[in-house]
């Protein structure tokens, strides 16, 4: 165990070290065409004959000196501060009007270096992989094996390298379109972009480590939201998906048990409730749920109550409305899950079992819950960080509310989610917003690892084999 802890924590310092360990072999075992390639990027495959790369590599260099001089240095050497020069207002006499002088744009020097750091690792890649290029060129030439021509070379990206030629395009999305958006989000987390701080009006600077202090405990309401909420985004989790779970599993064996006659018709009445999409049935809840809704109106009419019942506008009954319409739509979809891995259960197993006396509630317990568990953990888990992240339920139903005096820009029933997305989008708290994006990705990391640790698919992997 110990030596597989240093083996993952040199794995990621392991390439790094090979790549630099290459370059220095070149350097000491090439020639002048292979050391003059350290300085003219593609000079060791042009002049051995390998003019794709050469070409490829000479090019990435210019337009990488060509993207720093004119556009990338100006950002970065910003990026310490994020901007120093505001928006300032210049009186013209002779006109006799004020000019609007442009400042520095805190998120955009943000933005683009963060971008220009992106740009300097892909050319550190493609400066070692110029290097290798140029070495192994020096000794295929030295075993006298001809260069490649342009042909040889198209032809080897549609046969031997059509992985990379396939994952170039989906390899580049990711970059542009998930780790570079990460990234920024993630240094946000560490300004104090919010409301009073928007560009291009006012610039935002680093504050370390204040945002997540604040969070924790300096700033007490804050805190106490966070703190709150965090506790209901757990209870809302484990309702809405182990209770959901039970529920689904024993719904899916009281309609398989022996001699329960038209079972395709029970599960077709159950499966309706998902045939309409949630959001639909979440905004007809959020009606008949309201103060003069549907529900309240009944009971009234009914004499059960005197007063209207504040399904939605009282924080405690908010929240169980909020988890009892739920199992309406996540109780079916469980059902229809475990269906099908009990009917694959072998019957000898429960006969067996009631052979040596086993009765119907040890049988659940020895046999049916182990066997679920084993087969559908990783669905727990999956539908555990998707209720935790589960918007669509809490906003479409409550929007978060009742709102609350006691909660920073957030309501009673608001998850986690929820809040970020009002900080964000209503109240441009960007910074917290990040912060708790952060915090939020912790927990769902450790949850699901600490859950499948502890879990039968975790620890025994073949007992079901």
């Amino acid at each position: 165990m110990q030596d597989r802890k240093k083996t993952g924590a040199a794995g990621f310092f392991r390439p790094i070290g090979a790549l630099f360990s290459a370059a220095g072999e070149a350097f000491a075992h090439g020639d002048w065409k292979t050391r003059l390639s350290f300085l003219v990027m593609g000079f060791g495959c042009l002049a051995r004959r390998r003019f794709v790369k050469g070409l490829l590599y000479l090019a990435s260099e210019i337009l990488f000196i060509l993207y720093i001089a004119l556009f990338g240095s100006r950002y970065l050497k910003d990026l310490g501060t994020l901007g120093t020069v505001t928006r300032s207002q210049v009186w013209d006499g002779e006109e006799q009007i004020y000019w609007y002088v442009q400042g520095d744009n805190s998120m955009l020097i943000l933005l683009y270096s963060v971008l220009s750091i992106f740009f300097i690792a892909i050319f550190a890649a493609a400066y070692f992989a110029n290097i290798r290029s140029a070495y192994e060129a020096q000794a295929e030439d030295a075993a006298g094996r001809p260069a490649p021509g342009m042909r040889d070379a198209a032809a080897s990206l549609l046969d031997r390298k059509l992985h990379t030629t396939l994952l170039a395009l989906p390899t580049l999305g990711v970059f542009a379109f998930t780790l570079l958006p990460v990234i920024f989000m993630i240094l946000m987390a560490f300004t104090n972009f919010d409301r009073a701080h928007q560009p291009p009006g006012n610039l935002f600077t680093w504050v370390g480590l204040q945002n997540f202090l604040d969070i924790f405990w300096m700033n007490p309401g804050k805190s106490k939201t966070f703190y709150h909420l965090l506790g209901w985004t757990v209870i809302w989790a484990v309702f809405a998906t182990f209770v959901n779970y039970l529920l689904g599993m024993v719904l899916a064996l009281m309609i398989n048990k022996k001699g329960i006659r038209f079972k395709a018709f029970w599960r077709t009445i159950f499966v309706l409730s998902i045939a309409v999409p949630a959001f639909v049935t979440l905004l007809l809840m959020r009606q008949i749920l309201q103060d003069q809704g549907a529900a309240n109106v009944i009971l009234q009419q009914l004499g059960l109550v005197s007063q209207p019942v504040h399904f939605l506008t009282d924080g405690f009954l908010a929240k169980i409305s909020v988890i009892l319409v739920n199992y309406w739509i996540g109780i079916p979809y469980s059902m229809l899950i475990t269906t099908g891995i009990l009917m694959n259960i072998p019957a000898d197993i429960y006969e067996s079992a009631r052979i040596d006396g086993a009765g119907p509630l040890k049988q659940f317990t020895a046999i049916t819950l182990p066997y679920m568990l084993f087969i559908t953990t990783p669905y727990l888990i999956t539908q555990f960080i998707a209720n935790i992240n589960n918007f669509n339920a809490i906003y479409f139903l409550t929007s978060g509310g009742p709102l609350s005096l006691d909660y920073y820009q957030a309501g009673e029933t608001d998850l986690l989610v929820t809040w970020l997305y009002k900080l964000t989008v209503s109240f441009q708290d960007y910074n917290l917003a990040s912060t708790i994006g952060i915090l939020l990705f912790v927990v769902c990391s450790v949850v699901s690892l600490v859950t499948f640790n502890i879990t039968m698919g975790g620890r025994k992997e073949e007992t079901f084999a």
